[in-house]
Parts: structure tokens; C-alpha cells; sequence
């Protein structure tokens, strides 16, 4: 099947047998390689929490630059994202710990520093926002993860017109939720 673990990691650029021969538990060498990516691609969407939201010029178009650019780690980091397929359908298989560990240093910490930037735009009166981490899971939500879902992780890309209407119903929606005029 396509699905099988050492699939996974000839995508991911490692050789078939040297899995097999090096790591008869497949599911742990790719949750291995999962937690060190998963700090790559958390470290790189601060980075773009930080650049995006450093300075709001125009609040819309900047929430949807920011959308736009929270999705590139899909492309700059394909390997990771063919492992988060292949672990997500095996999740129920997985010691727990070790999920949550995945979801600690990756998706968990990337929502921190989101929830830490959209709080300093609020600070400017420029959303209106109680809570910053629900703020921030509903920005992903609403925005980046319509795109991850339809494009499964980006292993069916999307066209940039559909990507673009999806990340600014999002944006709209979330402006709809947290813009000062709206409460």
C-alpha cells in the first residue's frame, strides 16, 4: 500500500531499506523526524507571526498577507507535511505521549506565538480580542486550515485563485469575530 510507513519515508528522502534496517519500529523513526521538523516549521510560522504583524497597515489586507504566508511552510517543508499525513492516519496507533509531544513543539507552540502577536495588535485597539489563544486557533482555523484541509496538507495543491478566496472568507470571518467595531 501507499500508505505503508517506509512510503512515507522514500517521500521524506530516506532510503527504504535503510528504515527497514536501522528502524524495525518505523512509527518511531517518523515521529522522530516529526518533532525535529515540527520545531523547524514552528519556528519559521513565528517568524512569520512576527513579521506579518509587526506593523497593521490596513488590517484585512495584512490579516491576509499573513494567511498567505502561514501557508508556505507546506510548500518549504513537503517532507514534514508527507509525514503529518502518514502519522495522522496512524494517530490512534501512537503512544500518546509522543503525539502530544508532536503537537507541543509544533502546532501548540506555532499558536503561542500567533496568539502572542495577534494580542499586540489588540493592544493598538486594532482588534478587540478577551482571549489570544482562542483568537489565534480561530485564525488558523478560519484561514490557513480551509487550504490545508481541501489541499490535504498540500499533497493536492490548490490553484492561487481558490487558495486566495478561501484566505479571505477567513480573514473576513475573523474580522467579523474580533474587529473593535464588531463587539
Amino acid at each position: 500500500g501507499h500508505c505503508t510507513a517506509e512510503a512515507t519515508a522514500v517521500e521524506a528522502g530516506l532510503a527504504a531499506a535503510d528504515v527497514g534496517r536501522h528502524f524495525p519500529d518505523h512509527e518511531q523513526l517518523l515521529l522522530g523526524v516529526l518533532l525535529d521538523s515540527s520545531a523547524s516549521v514552528a519556528a519559521s510560522l513565528a517568524a512569520v507571526a512576527e513579521s506579518y504583524l509587526a506593523e497593521i497597515h490596513d488590517l484585512r489586507e495584512d490579516l491576509i498577507a499573513l494567511g498567505r504566508a502561514w501557508l508556505a511552510p507546506l510548500e518549504a517543508f513537503r517532507e514534514h507535511f508527507a509525514i503529518v499525513r502518514h502519522i495522522s492516519a496512524e494517530v490512534t496507533h501512537l503512544p500518546a505521549e509522543a503525539v502530544d509531544k508532536w503537537q507541543a513543539t509544533g502546532p501548540r507552540q506555532a499558536r503561542r506565538e500567533l496568539a502572542r502577536r495577534l494580542q499586540q495588535v489588540a493592544a493598538r485597539g486594532l482588534l478587540d480580542i478577551a482571549d489570544a489563544d482562542q483568537a489565534a486557533e480561530r485564525f488558523i482555523l478560519l484561514v490557513p486550515s480551509s487550504v490545508v484541509q481541501r489541499s490535504f496538507h498540500g499533497a493536492l495543491p490548490l490553484g492561487r485563485v481558490e487558495e486566495d478566496a478561501l484566505i479571505a472568507d477567513g480573514v473576513d470571518d475573523f474580522i467579523r469575530l474580533y474587529g473593535p467595531a464588531s463587539r
